[in-house]
């Protein structure tokens, strides 16, 4: 089974989603978006190697998700298979290579990035839990315990 394949099966058992079609010049580039705000998460494209700064004219399939951390970003694409997302100017955009050089599930991990990411604030709330806060205080300059505040 192919890789791209391999990921609709995923996100259709996972978020219940279905590809989408919607270039009419590109019908083979298919978008996977959140069915309440109609949001991407991950397109999926085939692109030339070269375009990638790779070696070769042959086109690879490459799938483009969305990460919260521009930090994250930086870091991934230092690594095999990670590149800034192709076509997309924004800097949280990752491509990642869909031939074998990232595994299965490692591309699964930051579809869900993507996922929760892209996702509405309702849908945002029901997928985060919400964060507890610690707050540091030294007893030697202030006692939180016992604050009047």
């Amino acid at each position: 089974m192919k890789m791209r394949e391999k990921i609709f099966k995923y996100v259709k058992d996972q978020y219940k989603t279905e590809p989408d079609y919607p270039f009419s010049t590109f019908p083979d580039y298919p978008v996977l978006r959140h069915g309440d705000n109609g949001k991407w998460f991950a397109l999926i494209m085939n692109v030339p190697r070269e375009k990638l700064g790779l070696k070769g004219e042959e086109r690879v399939d490459i799938v483009n998700v969305k990460l919260g951390d521009p930090v994250l970003v930086n870091m991934l694409v230092q690594r095999p298979g990670y590149f800034y997302g192709y076509h997309i100017s924004r800097s949280n955009w990752i491509s990642i290579l869909l031939d074998g050089t990232v595994p299965f599930d490692e591309i699964c991990q930051w579809i869900d990035e993507s996922y929760a990411v892209t996702a509405s604030k309702q849908k945002k709330q029901k997928i985060r839990p919400p964060k507890e806060w610690i707050v540091p205080a030294n007893p030697k300059y202030y006692d939180i315990l016992h604050s009047p505040h």
